[in-house]
């Protein structure tokens, strides 16, 4: 037998710590984060057993961060990015700002440097872009105003990380506390920015002029073949090659890189479809980031240190968020877009890892404060998800108490999800006349359906208690499950089959095992697409019956 390279043992024992650490946090009804990040201090080197290569478990993870970056780029234009700039651009630099100086202040209350204070609040104020597009894809809120502002910020972020990760090693100079080398003077900084943001500028050109053209025709060109293998490696190749491509040829993240590939691709009409293609390999690959940031962790500085750790968990959890609340709010968004973004920021991440790692590197931070920051990134991973709970909760709340906004209706069909296949039955159900009531979470699909006045709407995750209860199912007529997603129907199908036992629910399905997932669920109907396209295929291409006459 061959021994297993590091590559194949770090992939292996990555997925499989997770798997198991995984599983035990969704039995115990905590996040499924808590059991990755478990699996990743497991197998890291501050515990005793297996010990997986911390450097190709990073390059791993920054994989996955280049393709949930794409995939959301797909979904975003350059529309809706210059749509939320007004309160994207000036919200994000405010918010930094605000956290580089509660770091700066931590720091100088422990005696540290001022320029190592301002590297340690730099890292604290950059949220983790896997562990908040997460959040916002469980709720179906990346099409929402929430996640376009969220997403916005987030490049903002980006855009202020790749100066200062250009500019980290010049300021150390600057400062003479680098390792070693002549000092650059000041025009020599100011030369370094102007190159920095030239080359951004010059990447996002050479995007909208000419892959604005060549990555959508070239998806078209390859679809053409008819070869389902050869789309998914072209969608892969122009998402990873763009990505590698704006790092080496105009010093842009991967991150930046690919969502810009993702955003020219979504100007195609293939984009739903490069989408799937990219989400297993994309949620594979998030999985080994979470797993890579518990390998970072050394669980020791929690008992040295445990103030300094508590000080810098309260700056991403309740500083930036209290600041993220105030600017949101101070630009008109309503309470509920400004908690969710408050929300989705309390946290931090890659770019901080980096950031970290290079501060090191360059003299301007000392071992003990990336510890202090390693901590706090991942108390603050584990808190998120509790925070998002809470929040869901206040919004269902809010919504419920919300006069007229969900009328008590009778006789009525319950439709969860409004997306295509969904507004096909939503189509239909009108023109019989039928009394309908949507669940949705995309606010913007609420805002169609409340604007057409031709159904009732409860905003919310249809497998939860109360918003299946406002939707009142025991006076509905039957339950339609649309979402396409067979884990969030199966979801639904349970919570409402516990409800009401004698509810028709009708499902669909994309596979024969997922008619078998949701029929074990309890739903009464479930529709296999393939199965229905087959039978109507037949039925177009039979020769209609022949009369036969009887003598």
């Amino acid at each position: 037998m061959h021994d297993a390279t590091p590559l194949i043992a770090t992939i292996v024992g990555g997925l499989v710590l997770a798997f198991v650490f995984g599983a035990i946090a969704h039995r115990l009804r905590l996040p499924v984060l808590a059991g990755y990040l478990l699996a990743g201090v497991v197998a890291g080197p501050f515990t005793p057993g297996y010990v997986a290569d911390a450097g190709i478990a990073q390059e791993l993870a920054d994989l996955g961060v280049i393709l949930l970056m794409f995939g959301v780029g797909l979904h975003f234009s350059l529309k809706d990015l210059l749509a939320v700039k007004s309160i994207s651009i000036p919200g994000a630099a405010g918010q930094m700002g605000v956290a580089t100086g509660m770091g700066m202040v931590l720091g100088w209350a422990l005696g540290w440097p001022l320029a190592q204070g301002f590297v340690f609040g730099l890292a604290l104020s950059v949220a983790s872009t896997v562990v908040l597009l997460r959040a916002m894809e469980e709720r179906r809120l990346l099409d929402s105003d929430r996640g376009r502002i969220a997403v916005g910020w987030l490049i903002v972020e980006d855009l202020a990380m790749v100066l200062a990760l250009v500019l980290l090693p010049a300021i150390g100079g600057f400062l003479g506390t680098g390792q070693g080398g002549p000092v650059p003077s000041m025009s020599e900084l100011l030369t370094t920015v102007g190159l920095t943001i030239g080359k951004v500028v010059l990447f996002v050109a050479v995007m909208l002029v000419v892959g604005k053209r060549v990555i959508p025709w070239t998806l078209q060109a390859v679809s053409a073949s008819g070869s389902r293998e050869l789309f998914r490696l072209a969608v892969l190749a122009i998402a990873l090659g763009v990505a590698f491509g704006a790092a080496h040829l105009f010093d842009v993240s991967f991150e930046l890189g690919a969502f810009f590939a993702g955003m020219m691709m979504g100007e195609s009409k293939l984009s739903q479809r490069a989408a799937e293609e990219t989400l297993p390999l994309r949620d594979a690959f998030a999985v080994l980031f979470f797993v890579s940031i518990g390998m970072l962790f050394n669980p020791g500085i929690v008992v040295q240190h445990p103030w300094i750790v508590l000080a810098a968990c309260l700056i991403i959890v309740v500083g930036k968020s209290l600041a993220a609340y105030a600017i949101v709010r101070a630009f008109g968004r309503p309470p509920k877009t400004a908690l969710t973004i408050a929300t989705s920021l309390a946290q931090i991440g890659e770019f901080s890892f980096i950031l970290a790692g290079l501060g090191v590197s360059v003299g301007l931070l000392s071992a003990q404060a990336r510890d202090v920051l390693l901590a706090a990134a991942i108390v603050s991973i584990l808190i998120n998800p509790l925070l998002f709970i809470t929040l869901d909760r206040w919004v269902a709340k809010h919504d419920a108490d919300a006069p007229d906004e969900h009328p008590i209706v009778k006789g009525h069909t319950v439709l969860v999800g409004f997306g295509r296949v969904g507004r096909r039955v939503f189509a239909e159900l009108s023109a019989l006349g039928a009394p309908i009531l949507v669940i949705e979470t995309d606010e913007d699909a609420v805002r169609e359906l409340r604007e057409g006045g031709e159904a009732d709407v409860v905003i919310g995750n249809a497998a939860a208690g109360p918003v299946l209860a406002e939707a009142n199912l025991a006076a509905a007529r039957a339950l339609i499950v649309a979402v396409p997603d067979p884990f969030e129907g199966g979801q639904v199908v349970r919570a409402a089959r516990a409800l009401r036992p004698d509810l028709p629910i009708i499902a669909r399905a994309h596979s024969s095992d997922c008619m078998g997932h949701l029929s074990r669920l309890g739903a009464s109907e479930v529709v296999y697409g393939e199965e229905e396209l087959a039978r109507r295929m037949v039925e177009v291409a039979s020769p209609a019956p022949v009369a036969t006459s009887h003598h």
